[in-house]
């Protein structure tokens, strides 16, 4: 048996870090997982695994130099705090150099580096920190999430269209379970290079109209694509109830999309996972029972 490495997950109770440990455990390896939590309570799911628990607040620089004592690879999830995770993830950075982390993978965006996504600042920022930090590191470019879009369907069906701003862009997107074995892969593989950058997205790619053609095809429901400008489009987000930053966030990422944002064919996540991506359609099944 050889020597245990410790890899510690930030973000571990959200909806990426879940599957991400879910994926180190069935990993036959000697690694021991670590959960970085602001809420341990919300975190008993995994200690009652054999996980262990960690408090780590972006807020609380202390606390992160806790959490990381003795970690040798860190996957640093971006925050969900859009707008917040520049100081949040400088303060990771800052703990894991502090600590003596080995290894950072950090979940980035597609193309970070020449997206026209306004997300993507915070992306390039934080990778810029990484690497003067000086720790080795891989990145993560992750594509967009299936289920952004098939969180539309229920209210796609009601409205019997599915509205948005990307035109006729072509969205490369995996689910959340595809990126998460990607990144427990990487985490835990010690021959990975300091500096491998992986563009990452679903083998198949499709627009919002042929989206619209797969929901009423498996549905039987009529269902349309309405192409909007991206202010109507923000503001029809805010008049179904989301707050004013995430609907001008969603709006920006439609608009990028019909610049190509969105999309990706080198097939690299299913060449990582070696195996084909999910196809959109199966998540809509999903989203549809």
């Amino acid at each position: 048996m050889g020597e245990i490495m410790k890899i510690a997950v930030t973000g571990a109770t959200g909806l990426l870090g879940q599957l991400v440990i879910e994926n180190l455990l069935d990993l036959q390896s000697d690694i021991s997982i670590v959960a970085l939590v602001r809420n341990t309570e919300k975190a008993a799911f995994l200690a009652e695994k054999g996980v262990e628990v960690r408090y780590a607040d972006y807020g609380q620089p202390d606390s992160l130099h806790q959490s990381l004592v003795g970690i040798d690879r860190l996957l640093l999830i971006s925050s969900s705090e859009v707008g917040q995770r520049i100081p949040q993830h400088q303060a990771v950075i800052d703990a894991a150099k502090a600590t003596g982390v080995k290894f950072i993978v950090y979940t980035s965006l597609l193309h970070a580096d020449h997206s026209p996504l306004g997300l993507a600042q915070e992306h390039i920022q934080t990778e810029a920190a990484i690497k003067e930090s000086g720790i080795f590191y891989a990145l993560l470019r992750n594509g967009w999430y299936s289920e952004n879009y098939a969180a539309a369907v229920p209210g796609a069906l009601e409205q019997g269209a599915i509205a948005g701003a990307a035109q006729s862009g072509k969205i490369s997107s995996a689910p959340r379970s595809d990126y998460a074995q990607a990144a427990a892969k990487v985490i835990a593989d010690l021959s990975v290079e300091s500096g491998t950058i992986y563009e990452l997205a679903g083998d198949e790619a499709y627009t919002l109209s042929e989206l619209a053609n797969m929901v009423s095809g498996q549905s039987g429901k009529a269902v349309q694509y309405h192409d909007m400008p991206q202010t109507d489009y923000a503001a029809l987000l805010v008049k179904v109830g989301l707050p004013e930053p995430l609907a001008q966030m969603l709006a920006d990422s439609d608009a990028g999309a019909a610049q190509g944002g969105l999309f990706d064919d080198s097939r690299t996540l299913s060449q990582l996972l070696g195996h084909p991506t999910t196809p959109m359609s199966e998540t809509i099944k999903l989203f549809l029972a």
